[in-house]
């Protein structure tokens, strides 16, 4: 039997597809993080990162199993403190009040959250909060797409 040249270009792209990829072709995560998995997490358990009055636990920052990263911590914030300075970032947040109070600020409004309330911040939206109230605040913030 003989082939043309027009008869291999039709048969060599099905066979290559046939065959199994070498480890190092096949397509990588985002970075190094670890696939998010089912699991719990033991509040008593997570490791505390101390910084004066405040408090912050770094729940998971890992990947769903599409490569999606996303990352979970909470803070406890000291009455009178801020987290940080204002800023903004590309990935999106969801931050929930657990306890205590926050006003938050965002494109250039503030708001007075209370305990259950939530907030989303889009991308790029210059933010901060802080802590008027006398008690800690503790909130936890869920960062969707950090990294990317």
């Amino acid at each position: 039997m003989s082939l043309s040249r027009r008869d291999l270009s039709m048969i060599l792209p099905g066979l290559a597809a046939a065959l199994p990829l070498p480890a190092a072709a096949l397509p990588l995560p985002a970075d190094d993080k670890k696939m998010l998995e089912t699991k719990a997490f033991d509040y008593p358990d997570l490791p505390v990162k101390a910084n004066g009055q405040n408090h912050s636990r770094a729940v998971f920052d890992w990947q769903t199993h599409t490569g999606y990263p996303v990352e979970l911590h909470m803070t406890e914030l000291g009455p009178g403190q801020v987290p940080h300075a204002p800023h903004h970032h590309s990935h999106e947040e969801v931050m929930m009040l657990r306890k205590g109070v926050l006003d938050a600020t965002y494109g250039g409004q503030t708001v007075h959250l209370t305990a259950g309330s939530v907030i989303y911040m889009a991308s790029n939206v210059e933010h901060q909060w802080r802590n008027p109230g006398p008690e800690p605040a503790e909130y936890f913030v869920i960062a969707l797409g950090k990294g990317l």
